[in-house]
């Protein structure tokens, strides 16, 4: 497990994830859009969905801030693909199976469930500029209102 991961004023880890229907996404393929990647735990659970449905509704005020959305979790690209389709996604969903990504963000944590602990991903959201360097990092992530703070930061890098 990675410790933290990178933090406002790093260099963003590089990634490149298969995605739901043969497709790739990658950091480096982004150029010099800024780039949001959201880590969230699982599709097609509550606090995720909410998530993503608010992503991909925000989806053209960040175009319009030149900005990519990426979502990436543990699950396969099958996974992703009933996930995207079932709630008609428009963002790419990166399919971190062997969690290298996850542990490169520092996103991979142990969690407390009614006393029970495991391993999972804390929802988190990296915003990174067009030259590969974290901007903004939030840890510990509640859905509401999230995707309007992520777009503000995003438009505030222009400023």
């Amino acid at each position: 497990m990675a410790a933290g991961g990178p933090q406002e004023g790093d260099k963003a880890p590089a990634f490149t994830l298969e995605t739901d229907g043969g497709g790739r996404v990658s950091l480096s393929g982004q150029k010099s859009k800024k780039v949001v990647v959201y880590f969230y735990p699982k599709d097609d659970t509550p606090g995720c969905t909410k998530e993503s449905i608010a992503f991909t509704g925000a989806l053209p005020k960040f175009e319009k801030a030149n900005t990519t959305v990426i979502g990436i979790s543990r699950d396969s690209c099958a996974s992703h693909a009933k996930f995207r389709e079932k709630y008609s996604l428009e963002h790419s969903l990166g399919a971190d199976e062997d969690g290298k990504v996850t542990d490169a963000y520092g996103v991979w944590v142990e969690k407390n469930l009614y006393g029970k602990k495991s391993m999972g991903i804390e929802r988190a959201t990296f915003l990174i500029d067009g030259k590969g360097v974290v901007r903004k990092v939030w840890h510990k992530v509640k859905v509401d209102g999230h995707v309007d703070e992520v777009l503000a930061a995003a438009k505030a890098l222009d400023a």
